[in-house]
């Protein structure tokens, strides 16, 4: 892997925790519908990275897909509102570490969240000065890997990296052609990595020396 120019993170697993708040946002939309059921956060943990509309599939599979994207709109909506308010965890070393790493390298963000949750996110958090560019599933409805490459064209990196918690992460990784950076403390498992981390400062202190 040669020394990257740019570190493109996943968000939620990977910069922070906001599962309870995605878990309220899910059950305050089944009870305006009365479909009387609730949904538990380890069900929504399994989910966490999905794009949109396979979590749509399986969290609404009564509805058609037109209506799915309407329920899954005031879903996003709802975050939208408790976000700021409720906000998330942030994980340790994540606040110290990015305002270090933007020092050295262009710093983005792309998760397959919502339109407008990463920027709600970057202000909760404190960290615009340290963030370059963001991309969401949600602005355009596209995978990770195609969003990658928009970022790559947009910004002209030369040697990016993708800093992800999940398999899908890598995979996606791999078809932009962007070496996979694994943080072990996240939502998910995989043993496919070029890098792994168990901590953040561990990130942080690897890429400042290199």
């Amino acid at each position: 892997m040669q020394k990257p120019d740019s570190l493109i993170f996943d968000m939620d697993g990977t910069l922070w925790d906001a599962v309870d708040t995605y878990t309220e946002s899910w059950n305050l939309i089944f009870k305006k519908l009365n479909l009387g059921r609730t949904v538990a956060k380890e069900q929504v943990l399994e989910r966490i990275g999905w794009e949109g509309s396979k979590i749509m599939q399986v969290m609404l599979p009564e509805f058609d897909e037109e209506r799915r994207k309407e329920i899954y709109g005031d879903v996003n909506n709802i975050r939208r509102q408790l976000l700021p308010k409720n906000g998330g965890v942030l994980y340790d070393g994540v606040l110290d570490g990015l305002k270090q790493l933007a020092g050295k390298y262009q710093l983005f963000i792309l998760s397959n969240c919502g339109k407008g949750i990463i920027r709600i996110f970057i202000d909760w958090a404190g960290i615009d000065d340290y963030i370059t560019d963001e991309i969401a599933y949600g602005v355009n409805n596209m995978p990770k890997h195609y969003n990658m490459k928009l970022l790559i064209d947009t910004h002209q990196l030369k040697a990016p990296v993708y800093i992800g918690d999940t398999l899908g992460d890598g995979d996606q990784s791999r078809q932009a052609g962007v070496p996979f950076v694994f943080v072990s403390y996240g939502f998910g498992k995989t043993d496919d990595y070029d890098l792994r981390f168990d901590d953040f400062k561990s990130l942080t202190d690897y890429f400042m020396d290199l």
